[in-house]
C-alpha cells in the first residue's frame, strides 16, 4: 500500500498543481459560464448529485457495460479468427483498421436516425470506438507466443485447441488486460459522445443540456463524474490483472 502511494505521489502533486493553476486562471477570468473554477464544479456536482447519480450515471453506465461487453466478445472473436487463419487475417485486418477512420461524430447522428433515441444507437457508437484496441492488442498477444513451444507440443501430438489454451492464451492474457484498460475509458467516452449527439438521459446528454443554459459548472460536473468513474473502473481492472497475471503484479 505504501509502495503504491509513493508511486502515485508525483501524479498527485502534478494534478494538484494543475488544479491550482486552473483555479487561479478561472478566478482571474471571472466568467464561470465559460471556465468555472474547480471549486465551483465540485459545488455544482454536489448540488446536482441526486439527478446525476440516480438518473444519468446509471443510464451512461448501462450503455457502457453493454457496449464494452459486445466489444469484448467481438474483439476476442476477431483476434482469435485472425490468429487461426492467415486468409481470415488478410480479409479482416484491413476492415478493422478502416473502421477506425470513420469520424464518430459524423456517423453517430446516423445511428440516432436508424435506431432512434433508445439505448442501441449509443451502444453502437461505443462498440465502434472500443472493439479496435481489443482486437489488435489481443491479436498481437496471440502472435507473441513462441512458435518453438507450439511446434514442440505438436511433435508430442497436441491439438490446435490444446496449443491455444496451453501456449497462446497465457501469452495473450497480459495483452488482454492492457486492452481492457484502454477500452474501459474509451467505452465511457463513446457512451458520452452518443448521448451528447442524441439521447434523453445520460451524462453526455446532461452536459449538453447544461451548455444550452450557459451553466459552465453544470457542463463540467458530469465530465468530472465520468472521469472519476473511468479511473475507478481502470483501477478495478488493474486489481484483476494483478490477481490473474501474477508475474506482472510481482514485477510492478
Amino acid at each position: 500500500m505504501k509502495k503504491a502511494c509513493k508511486a502515485n505521489l508525483p501524479a498527485l502533486i502534478f494534478l494538484l498543481a494543475l488544479l491550482m493553476i486552473w483555479q487561479a486562471g478561472a478566478m482571474g477570468m471571472n466568467a464561470s459560464y465559460i471556465l468555472p473554477t474547480p471549486l465551483e464544479i465540485l459545488q455544482r456536482l454536489w448540488e446536482l448529485r441526486e439527478t446525476l447519480f440516480t438518473v444519468h450515471l446509471p443510464a451512461t453506465m448501462t450503455v457502457t457495460a453493454i457496449g464494452l461487453a459486445i466489444s469484448l466478445v467481438l474483439g476476442l472473436a476477431l483476434a482469435v479468427a485472425m490468429d487461426a487463419s492467415d486468409m481470415v487475417r488478410r480479409m479482416l485486418y484491413p476492415v478493422v483498421v478502416v473502421s477506425q477512420t470513420i469520424p464518430t461524430t459524423a456517423i453517430a447522428p446516423l445511428f440516432v436516425l436508424w435506431f432512434g433515441y433508445g439505448i442501441w444507437s449509443k451502444v453502437l457508437v461505443t462498440v465502434l470506438i472500443t472493439f479496435f484496441p481489443i482486437t489488435i492488442t489481443v491479436y498481437d498477444g496471440l502472435r507473441s507466443a513462441k512458435t518453438e513451444m507450439a511446434e514442440l507440443l505438436q511433435t508430442y501430438g497436441a491439438t490446435r485447441r490444446e496449443i491455444f489454451w496451453k501456449i497462446k492464451a497465457p501469452c495473450a492474457l497480459p495483452y488482454f488486460f492492457s486492452a481492457v484498460k484502454m477500452a474501459v475509458p474509451m467505452s465511457i467516452i463513446g457512451a458520452a459522445i452518443g448521448e451528447w449527439l442524441g439521447a434523453q438521459s445520460g451524462l453526455g446528454y446532461f452536459s449538453r443540456r447544461m451548455m444550452t443554459q450557459l451553466d459552465g459548472a453544470g457542463v463540467f460536473a458530469p465530465i468530472v463524474l465520468l472521469s472519476a468513474t473511468a479511473m475507478i473502473a481502470v483501477g478495478i481492472v488493474a486489481l484483476l490483472e494483478r490477481k490473474f497475471v501474477r508475474w506482472r503484479g510481482e514485477s510492478s
